[in-house]
């Protein structure tokens, strides 16, 4: 067994962590809409076609803010076309997935299904076969009182309150050759600059993501970055990460050290927003939306990505096991580490494409990463705090040194919320936790996620990989419990 300390301090605090890095994404891609939360033919389906089973569901992981409608998808699509009298609606030849899409589910319907969640709504608008005017006419469409055009066309469509849609998204990945409309970052900066400065002009209120570069691997990272946010200057609020994961060589051991490399990413950027700022002398500086971030290495490419002109094809949809679980959790941990600079996370997506839940016909299945996200937005309020960890550890492939724990901790006025990844796949860890300035009096609750590394649940077993209730902590001012190997274990502790 090996034996690890974490000690913290309530006066060592990184920051408010932000509730809306507990958000996730919706993109018109395989059957993430169409037969995941809109299925009209579904006997689940409620008056708006709405799946009651995967919303209920979705309810459970508390998610706070959700992006929409991609992704690669953002970058093709017009927004008229997915108002209005659906039986005018036009069906279209969709070129990021080669897939039908027929308009069925638009803006109006996206922002009834955010109001059943009480999910703040997140728009990425069509930077690369749209036009910047097209964007500012939708924040009118959405956030405008009546009086105006799209404002009156929205009140004719059913909705003359406003949507008030707060978070805009300046399109999606345009640094990445694959998507539609790419072009480079000065060319892009200038068209994300008009965009947003029309779009401000209509919603002043509204808060803008900038497409940063597309993961950390690209050529562009950092320098787009830079050359985009130099551009924009205060016409951004925020620049977008993405990252997607994987374990092709089969190798947990190096699988569950990238949080080193995840902490490295936000870093970075983090960093490239700083100089900005000081560079330009603006009052404040772009904060970090990690929008995009997930497990997907098994269903890419080829046939998992070419839908082939059908319609809902099943594309992209990963079958996730333990490991990815806790990879799951240590994005999150990282994201609550990093407090002071990441304020939006999207986890995509929510159903079936790379989701947490995997519909059947009008079978529900919660997969393995469902319950790393529920354990830790269940808790997702207070203060991050710095821990010192004082135990051993391992020196991976691909991402360097690690100690077999990996953890975050938020303090919530007398609640202690504490994760913990026991990284060893061999061996237990017995882990002490110590607030030095405050006693831990006992556990309020406490969850663990535990099974064999590559146990996954399926529709026949559907309880394979569960969160359960965790009874091994022993307290008296501090609080020691032996851990599993890899296992992710959250507790909320009460605190004297």
């Amino acid at each position: 067994m090996v034996t690890t300390r974490l000690v913290l301090h309530s006066r060592f605090a990184v920051g408010e962590v932000s509730p809306l890095i507990f958000g996730g994404f919706l993109e018109h891609l395989g059957r993430s809409i169409y037969q995941g939360v809109y299925d009209p033919q579904s006997s689940h389906a409620d008056a708006d076609g709405m799946r009651t089973d995967v919303i209920e569901a979705l309810r459970e992981l508390a998610l706070t803010v959700v992006r929409y409608p991609g992704g690669n998808f953002a970058s093709g699509y017009h927004w008229r076309d997915g108002i209005g009298p659906r039986e005018s609606r036009p069906a279209v030849r969709e070129l990021a997935w080669q897939s039908l899409e027929p308009n069925t589910f638009g803006t109006d319907e996206f922002i009834a299904l955010c109001r059943k969640l009480d999910w703040q709504p997140m728009i990425a608008v069509n930077l690369g076969t749209g036009s910047p005017e097209e964007a500012r006419d939708w924040v009118e469409y959405c956030n405008a009182p009546t009086g105006t055009r799209d404002a009156d066309l929205r009140s004719a469509n059913g909705s003359p309150v406003p949507h008030a849609v707060p978070f805009w998204c300046l399109g999606n990945e345009m640094d990445g050759p694959w998507q539609l409309g790419h072009v480079p970052a000065e060319q892009y900066a200038i068209r994300a600059q008009q965009a947003a400065k029309m779009m401000k002009d209509v919603d002043r209120g509204i808060a803008t993501v900038a497409c940063g570069s597309s993961a950390p691997g690209m050529p562009t990272f950092l320098e787009w970055d830079r050359n985009v946010l130099e551009h924009l200057g205060a016409l951004a609020d925020y620049v977008s990460l993405h990252r997607y994961v994987g374990n092709p060589n089969d190798s947990p051991e190096d699988y569950l050290a990238l949080s080193n490399s995840i902490d490295r990413q936000i870093e970075a950027v983090d960093a490239c927003t700083r100089y900005v700022q000081e560079r330009l002398r603006l009052p404040k500086r772009a904060y970090l939306c990690f929008d995009e971030w997930n497990v997907w290495y098994r269903a890419r490419g080829g046939v998992h990505s070419d839908g082939r002109g059908r319609f809902a094809p099943h594309l992209i949809e990963e079958r996730y096991n333990l490991e990815d679980a806790l990879v799951v959790a240590i994005f999150l941990m990282s994201f609550i580490r990093h407090a002071d600079s990441v304020k939006i996370a999207n986890l995509a997506q929510l159903v079936n494409v790379i989701g947490p839940l995997l519909t059947r016909r009008d079978d529900l299945l919660k997969q393995s990463i469902f319950y790393a996200f529920r354990m830790v937005s269940a808790r997702k309020a207070g203060v991050s705090l710095r821990g010192a960890v004082d135990g051993s550890g391992y020196t991976s492939e691909r991402y360097g040194a690690v100690n077999y724990l990996d953890h975050a901790a938020v303090l919530d006025g007398d609640r202690l919320h504490v994760f913990a990844v026991n990284r060893h796949v061999e061996d237990a860890m017995q882990l002490t936790v110590e607030c030095a300035d405050r006693e831990i009096a006992g556990v309020a609750d406490s969850e663990i996620l535990h099974a064999d590394l590559k146990a996954e649940n399926t529709f026949d077993e559907p309880e394979v990989v569960t969160a359960r209730e965790f009874g091994g902590w022993v307290t008296n001012g501090n609080a020691v419990a032996d851990l599993p190997p890899h296992a992710f274990v959250a507790t909320t502790f009460r605190m004297a």
